[in-house]
């Protein structure tokens, strides 16, 4: 029953912050046509943002208390921060490129 708790709070943990700040995002790339045309890119970035946040944080005051529960290594963490923060900012670079 546990699991099936963590499953149910990890979806919407997703869901409710990952359209948040799509929400919050979407009036910053409404700029120009090709940052709308490509803001997709910045939910993938979100969404890994919210993958470390969970995998380093969020896992550790849920419900679930089985094994294999441990934060990501420091590079990783690090690796997926600066591809999350490069997806997000990346629908402005391609308007600098494709412009």
């Amino acid at each position: 029953m546990r699991v099936m708790l963590e499953l149910v709070r990890i979806i919407l943990i997703f869901g409710l912050l990952g359209s948040f700040f799509m929400y919050i995002l979407t009036d910053l790339y409404g700029v120009n046509a090709v940052t709308s045309k490509y803001r997709w890119i910045a939910g993938l970035g979100i969404y890994v943002f919210l993958f470390v946040l969970y995998r380093n944080r969020w896992q550790f005051s849920g419900w679930y208390h089985g094994k294999g529960r441990k934060k990501l290594p420091q590079v990783v963490t690090y690796g997926l921060s600066g591809c999350a923060a490069l997806l997000v900012v990346s629908p402005f670079l391609l308007r600098l490129f494709l412009s």
